[in-house]
């Protein structure tokens, strides 16, 4: 909330400063602006880049003391190794959804303008604009993000997989 404050209170500023951006006699600071967003942007992936990195840790750490009150010495490396089955298998079936769907979205967006359904002006035109601007972040960033997700789940476990082990 804060950076859309922000991000807000700039390009008000460039506005009142440069009045003749809106007839397009002067052009607004881009650059502070995309830097802005930017900034705001890798601070919100923080907490989820954190989750994704510990997660895998917790699990294995509490399975691992788990195992050694109930004589599994495994179970560390067998929760782990589940968790991150079940972490691939929901990851890859979300993947494909956001991929999919947000080639839909477009794809609608475009028969319409076609000339199907009304074509440009129509409500369904309106409809499917607001569907495309769902489906346009779903399938360039969303989707594939999740691959990297996948991918770093893995390596994460199996870089650390020995701490998950009790000594047999």
């Amino acid at each position: 909330r804060y950076q859309r404050r922000v991000h807000g209170t700039e390009v008000r500023e460039q506005f009142t400063d440069r009045p003749g951006i809106m007839t397009y006699a002067d052009k607004p600071d881009y650059d502070k602006c995309v830097a802005l967003v930017t900034a705001a942007s890798l601070r919100e992936m923080v907490k989820p880049g954190v989750l994704a990195i510990g997660m895998p840790i917790v699990v294995g750490l509490l399975a691992r003391l788990i195992g050694l009150h109930t004589q599994r010495p495994l179970l560390g490396v067998e929760c782990v190794a589940a968790f991150v089955m079940f972490a691939t298998s929901a990851g890859i079936l979300m993947a494909l959804f956001q991929n999919n769907a947000g080639g839909a979205w477009d794809n609608a967006k475009k028969y319409i303008e076609t000339g199907a359904h009304g074509g440009k002006g129509s409500e369904a035109h309106k409809a499917a604009v607001t569907g495309d601007t769902v489906g346009d972040p779903f399938k360039d960033t969303s989707g594939p993000s999740i691959h990297v997700l996948i991918k770093l789940l893995a390596t994460i476990t199996l870089v650390l997989a020995p701490i998950f082990l009790n000594k047999v």
